[in-house]
């Protein structure tokens, strides 16, 4: 977080645009930040209040419930998207699988980091014909580098395209893809 922690005090506002910046097709509700945070409501409301105010969030009433979610049109919305990814890390994590895992069709992120939460347990789907001795060191070598624990899944295509009902239900953010299919 030492990007955006030096740019922005609040560490409430950090972890609101994590949690919504990293994937802009997640949306959330005051309650539930403020239980994911541990802070109180109105701690969030004001900052929810503050970046909806600067058109950075989007919001949707759904019954009682007010829903909001990173405004992908606002013009600094790919800086921040950018920023996010890499204040976690995934931008040194993506660069060097692709350098050194063999024939990578698609990476995933899924579950909490794919809901914008840093729980400090990265999980990558990762779908081709990957070297597994090659994976193990980057991990242990990327996870020093980005203080992040990081678990992977090794698919090849026929076992994801088998398995995709499964992954269709879980948070999931698609961080590469191969231009050549």
């Amino acid at each position: 977080m030492s990007i955006l922690s030096s740019l922005i005090a609040s560490k409430t506002r950090i972890k609101i645009l994590m949690r919504l910046f990293l994937n802009p097709d997640q949306q959330a509700y005051l309650r539930e930040l403020s239980d994911d945070f541990s802070v109180s409501p109105s701690q969030v409301s004001g900052e929810l209040q503050q970046l909806s105010d600067a058109g950075l969030l989007n919001s949707s009433k759904s019954g009682r419930q007010i829903n909001y979610r990173a405004n992908t049109e606002h013009p600094l919305f790919p800086e921040l998207h950018s920023m996010v990814k890499k204040a976690l890390g995934m931008d040194q994590i993506l660069e060097s699988i692709l350098e050194r895992l063999g024939n990578l069709k698609q990476a995933y992120l899924i579950d909490d980091y794919a809901q914008g939460k840093d729980t400090g347990l990265v999980d990558l789907l990762l779908v081709g014909d990957i070297d597994l001795e090659s994976l193990q060191d980057l991990v242990k070598k990327t996870e020093k580098y980005i203080a992040r624990k990081i678990r992977t899944l090794v698919l090849t295509e026929d076992e994801f395209k088998n398995m995709d009902k499964l992954f269709m239900q879980k948070p999931r953010v698609l961080l590469w893809e191969s231009e050549l299919e």
